[in-house]
């Protein structure tokens, strides 16, 4: 689907979402975002060492905590021909350990002092970036200049051949085994030239990845990891003085690297119209249309980005009006995605076969429509439209230090300018219909395209056209000799790099500090008021969702909800999505597990006009024939589509093992293709009537307003008439005297999907199951936990895996899931059993309670700093009317935890013979494999 304007501007800015510190007991210092005649900047101070290394310094201490980010200027376009996915392997290598830190310790040491980390590598750049509470900030810079100068010492073979089958198992999970997904390789392909940067995936070839050594890779590091090429960026509750000591003291001696020179852009042009169809498991044929572009920064992305909004950037835009809402598109949309060296203008629908039996059908409905614009236009409303989306969005993503820091970041990489926000309002506010139309005339009508067809298996003719481009044999160059041995500088330091840095005393951290009301009809009220951005942040959940819908009907609440979302009987769909658009405000009714609910999100100085919105959505739905028609077909298509994607028939029979096949709650939220074509019309109408009331509804609302004035704005509920309802509760659910194995078919697979699963305990924030959270962290829980350690890192069977305790209301259960390699699925489902036995039979060590206390209680200073981390701690405590401090009681009980109390838990929740085992691969080819377990295998089929 097509990014939103508003989106891309933030990408493009690298601007993310969430920032907004919690209001304490004990109030905060706050960082208020100036709005001032629509001067937006982020304040930052921005220094060199002698290494060449960029430092930029962010201060914001309305939370507890810091966000480091290290960005290397170097992506998978810095590769050379047949050495493809270097820059994604090497990010992988770089949680492996240094000289100074031991294998897997990064994880560990962060995870453990309450932080989250990650890394991401794209076309352009690497990054790695950590989020801790303050006190942690100079062990997280250790970390991070202990891998930037030494880390080529820790690199060996053995590391090497693991994290290699690692990234296969990603690419397998990723692209080859996902339907569509080969979509973006094949694509890139036939636009760029061979041997251009962008001609190759990030994630690499397979073959290419075979081809390297562990040499050849520790010189690609020291080409490009050098401090001369990176930028280090430090947001949040730092003291700026203390923080430049550390930074120089860890990074100074850290020598710098080769040179390296920024690339110059490298935008492509077609002599001819290439056509590529990709034959996969899919339902739904998708058609893919590429128009080269300009690249990142350049004077026309601006408009092209407005153009990409008017023809598909939601239901204001032509692609909808013309594909979606005549039905022969079951999604439909058009992006202009830019990078450093080139941008794609991208056209995109998902075809409803049921009314279009060839793409070509669809291409030409996609020619017409251009043709429409040409003839249309660029009206007032389209460049309203992007000026509140950008304004709202540029302002709700300054509401995280992590999203200030990536602009900061991307903004120096790139253009050697921090602060970009400004100047990226700026040039979109500043694009005129003149722009818009010139931008269409010059790269896009009558243009070269790439087109790219994916049809189901066995139907080639349902492309678009008949291929006429077929990648060349790839020109690899002759194999250097290797590498050899890569030596690494000496560094001299004036202190002793093996010993990790203390933690600054632990910052004091509690819950934001709410009111609470009952709203006219009844209606229980929690809020948060907080002045760091001018937003609105709101939630109005209606409790009972998919568990009120007939059984022969499931999906009901799920179509319900989405019918909201269309016309009212003042409005129609298009108008209500303008009005919105133009406030750069967003109204979303959604239903799936126990809740229906209505998000909103606004800028404060639009509440009023958003409300009335609000109330219209809520009180007046059409109810159309013609839109219930066409979202109930569309959901035909989706649910037709959804049974070739792996996980999803996964998670449809961890359902039905769990709940038995007569019960709504095995059943997804959107139902089956058998129930939803029971659903009618009236069926809608009379869900409506029922369970839309207030009997059962709650509010949660974060904004920068007081009680009394969100009271105000919600003023209009009070005409909304109580109606009450009652809730099911559901049981008999299946027995099982054995373990089995339950297979889905899914053929040609090149993984399998596993679940080991049962039912177990329903939520409760300090009783038996918040125990087993507790229990399973060292499990299953955390990077670091033994299964996720065996499979992954020490097998190299699967991406990763992961083991849950997941409860609500009235259901709750157990499961261990990994995505593995074909060839390797009952290994590794002996081996998912063998760490599950061992830990109940032996239960954790003191070691894994200490990780475990300090993980969820150091990370307490992460925990609301958000607007919707703040709604979510509200949701819950109306969901569970759970006490004001229960959180403090939490503290408690981990802070004085024991193992013999926890390894109880796993005594009795982790019995084997209670579970049962899901897999979902080529049922031929796995089974010689599974006969070797010696459990009875039961086929099963989804309708």
């Amino acid at each position: 689907m097509a990014l939103s304007l508003a989106t891309k501007v933030l990408v493009c800015a690298s601007v993310a979402v969430s920032l907004s510190g919690c209001q304490s007991q004990k109030p905060a210092e706050q960082t208020t975002v100036a709005v001032q005649e629509q001067q937006v900047h982020i304040p930052y101070e921005k220094y060199t060492l002698d290494n060449g290394l960029t430092v930029i310094l962010h201060e914001d201490h309305s939370d507890p905590l810091v966000h480091v980010d290290v960005t290397y200027h170097v992506g998978s376009a810095r590769e050379d021909a047949g050495k493809s996915g270097f820059a994604h392997f090497f990010e992988h290598m770089m949680f492996q350990g240094s000289e100074h830190v031991a294998d897997e310790e990064h994880f560990r040491i962060i995870t453990e002092a309450g932080g989250t980390l990650n890394g991401t590598t794209n076309t352009d750049r690497t990054n790695y970036f950590e989020s801790v509470p303050a006190n942690q900030l100079e062990k997280v810079l250790w970390l991070e200049a202990d891998r930037m100068g030494f880390l080529l010492p820790a690199v060996n073979q053995t590391k090497f051949e693991n994290q290699r089958d690692t990234v296969k198992n990603e690419r397998a999970q990723r692209v080859d085994n996902q339907p569509y997904g080969l979509r973006s390789e094949k694509n890139g392909e036939a636009l760029y030239p061979a041997g251009h940067p962008y001609s190759w995936s990030t994630i690499g070839y397979v073959e290419d990845l075979d081809r390297v050594d562990v040499n050849d890779l520790k010189a690609f590091f020291k080409r490009w990891y050098g401090p001369n090429n990176a930028v280090l960026t430090i947001g949040g509750d730092i003291d700026v003085a203390q923080t430049r000591v550390w930074v120089e003291k860890y990074f100074g001696p850290v020598p710098r690297g080769p040179e390296v020179a920024d690339p110059e852009p490298q935008p492509v042009t077609l002599t001819e119209d290439r056509y590529v169809t990709v034959e996969d498991k899919v339902h739904l044929p998708l058609l893919q249309i590429t128009f080269p572009t300009v690249y990142a920064r350049h004077p026309d992305e601006a408009p092209l980005d407005v153009l990409a909004d008017i023809l598909g950037g939601g239901k204001t835009s032509l692609f909808y009006k013309n594909l979606v809402k005549e039905g022969v598109a079951v999604q439909a949309g058009v992006s202009h995605p830019c990078r450093e060296l080139a941008c794609e203008f991208q056209l995109l629908a998902l075809a409803n076969p049921q009314k279009v039996e060839k793409l070509a059908t669809l291409n030409t409905l996609v020619d017409e429509t251009l043709t429409e614009f040409e003839t249309r236009g660029v009206n007032e409303d389209d460049l309203q439209r992007t000026k509140g989306g950008i304004e709202a969005s540029t302002i709700f993503g300054l509401q995280s230090v992590s999203g200030k820091v990536s602009a900061l970041s991307g903004g120096e990489t790139f253009y050697g300018q921090p602060d970009l926000v400004q100047a990226d309002l700026d040039r979109y506010r500043n694009v005129t219909a003149e722009d818009v139309m010139r931008v269409y005339r010059q790269y896009i009508k009558g243009k070269h395209a790439v087109t790219v067809s994916v049809v189901p298996k066995g139907h080639a003719e349902m492309a678009a056209a008949p291929q006429n481009f077929t990648l060349p044999p790839r020109d690899i160059p002759s194999p250097d000799e290797s590498a050899g041995d890569v030596v690494t500088a000496e560094i001299k330091d004036t202190f002793d790099r093996t010993v990790v840095p203390e933690a600054g005393p632990a910052p004091t951290v509690h819950v934001p500090e709410f009111w609470k009301t009952k709203l006219a009809p009844g209606i229980d009220m929690l809020g948060v008021t907080s002045a760091e951005t001018p937003t609105v942040t709101l939630t109005l959940n209606l409790e009972g969702g998919m568990l009120l819908d007939p059984q022969d009907k499931a999906g009901l609440a799920y179509l319900t909800a989405a019918m909201m979302n269309e016309s009212t009987e003042n409005y129609s769909n298009e108008a209500l999505s303008n009005e919105l658009a133009k406030l750069g405000s967003s109204v979303s009714f959604s239903a799936s597990g126990r809740y229906t609910q209505v998000s909103v999100s606004s800028l404060t100085k639009y509440l009023d006009e958003t409300m009335a919105l609000v109330q219209e959505k809520l009180f007046h739905p059409a109810f159309n024939e013609e839109d219930f028609n066409r979202l109930k077909a569309r959901m035909a298509q989706s649910l037709q589509q959804s049974m070739r994607n792996p996980d999803y028939l996964a998670n449809r029979v961890k359902e039905k093992v769990l709940y038995g096949e007569e019960n709504r709650v095995s059943l997804p939220a959107s139902g089956t293709l058998e129930t939803l074509a029971n659903i009618e019309l009236a069926d809608i109408k009379d869900f409506y009537s029922k369970y839309y009331t207030p009997s059962h509804a709650t509010i949660v609302a974060v904004s920068d307003l007081t009680q009394i004035q969100m009271a105000s704005a919600l003023s209009f509920l009070s005409a909304w008439q109580p109606a009450d309802y009652t809730i099911p509760v559901f049981s008999d659910f299946p027995e099982y005297d054995k373990t089995q194995i339950f297979v889905v078919d899914n053929p040609q697979a090149v993984q399998s999907v596993v679940y080991l699963v049962k039912r177990a305990l329903t939520f409760d924030a300090t009783g038996d199951y918040f125990l087993a959270r507790l229990m399973n962290f060292p499990l299953g829980g955390a990077f670091n936990s033994r299964i996720n350690l065996n499979l992954r890192e020490d097998k190299g069977y699967t991406y990763g895996a992961s083991t849950s305790f997941i409860g609500g209301k009235t259901l709750g259960w157990f499961e261990a899931h990994a995505n593995v390699t074909a060839a390797n699925t009952a290994d590794s489902i002996i081996e998912m059993m063998k760490e599950i036995k061992l830990y109940r039979e032996q239960g954790m060590t003191e070691e894994e309670l200490r990780f475990m206390q300090n993980a969820f209680t150091l990370s307490d200073a992460l925990e609301y700093e958000t607007p919707n981390s703040k709604v979510a701690f509200l949701r819950q405590l109306l969901a569970y009317d759970l006490a004001d401090d229960y959180r403090e009681t939490q503290t408690s009980l981990i802070r004085n935890m024991t193992t013999d109390r926890l390894n109880a838990v796993a005594q009795r929740e982790l019995n084997l013979d209670e579970m049962q085992i899901i897999v979902v691969g080529d049922a031929e080819a796995l089974a010689p494999q599974l006969a070797t377990l010696d459990l009875p295998v039961v086929p099963l089929s989804l309708n």
